[in-house]
């Protein structure tokens, strides 16, 4: 089984390299004095400089669409520890995941429910959506601020399901199928959780965890599952994927795994 650090990758390695170590004093000038800058450097720093702000946009699309595509088929995780203007880092913990879309796509919601359902995607679009602008937060300590989720928000599907009596938890799984997590039912009924359709204001890609995936806002992001595929309601909390190799189960951002991290809510 492959294992990889939890979220949406592996940990961040240190902080960005930040070129060679220094190897001495610069070299200076006749007079001991650092060796001036010309006028038209000065002026051709500036260029580039203005000249990258204006493509910055173009070039982290291409390199977060790049890295996500070479991920999904690369089963070393390697490809997660390559830096991403982003923020965010590509992971997955099964050697591949199937693409889907509208017409492959199903939700199932089982379990301790009097209305099992199957949706999909064009039903999950049709339906009321909620969109929520937090901090991600990775518990291996990047983060990436003002981040974009709409969805469904996970009360309403379990409301339209009927959930029983007894009930106190909610699992979920996956169709890379290896992921799992889960939440209380308190937990999953907070209008901050929703089943999310869509991210930074465009459809969840599938390195994203696409087409559909739960969001967690209040917890670290290894409670939001990736490529959402089953959503079953149980009489308790059964361990996740990385709960089960020593995570908290209750995963609150700045309160949890032994993490001072500020609160994304």
């Amino acid at each position: 089984m492959n294992s990889s650090p939890p979220d949406d990758g592996p940990p961040d390695d240190g902080p960005p390299d930040d070129g060679p170590p220094d190897d001495g004093p610069p070299d200076d000038g006749p007079d001991g004095v650092g060796a001036p800058v010309g006028r038209r450097v000065v002026l051709g720093m500036l260029g580039l400089g203005a000249a990258g702000l204006v493509a910055a946009p173009v070039l982290q699309r291409t390199l977060e669409s790049g890295l996500g595509a070479v991920a999904g088929k690369d089963p070393t995780g390697l490809t997660g520890l390559l830096p991403n203007g982003g923020g965010f880092r590509y992971y997955s913990v099964a050697s591949s995941v199937p693409a889907k879309g509208a017409a492959d796509y199903r939700l199932r919601i089982d379990g301790l429910v009097d209305r099992p359902a199957t949706y999909t995607l064009d039903t999950l679009r049709r339906m009321e959506q909620t969109r929520i602008v937090r901090d991600v937060q990775c518990v291996t300590g990047w983060r990436v601020p003002e981040t974009a989720f709409e969805g469904v928000r996970l009360s309403a599907l379990l409301d339209a399901a009927g959930v029983r009596s007894g009930a106190k938890a909610v699992r979920f799984t996956c169709f890379d199928g290896t992921y799992s997590e889960s939440l209380t039912l308190a937990q999953a009924r907070r209008a901050d959780v929703l089943v999310a359709l869509r991210m930074d204001d465009g459809p969840v890609s599938h390195a994203h965890g696409g087409p559909v995936r739960l969001y967690v806002a209040p917890m670290y992001f290894y409670k939001s599952a990736k490529w959402l595929s089953g959503i079953t309601v149980t009489d308790s909390v059964r361990p996740g994927y990385w709960e089960k190799l020593g995570y908290d189960v209750d995963a609150w951002v700045g309160r949890s795994n032994g993490r001072d991290d500020a609160p994304t809510v």
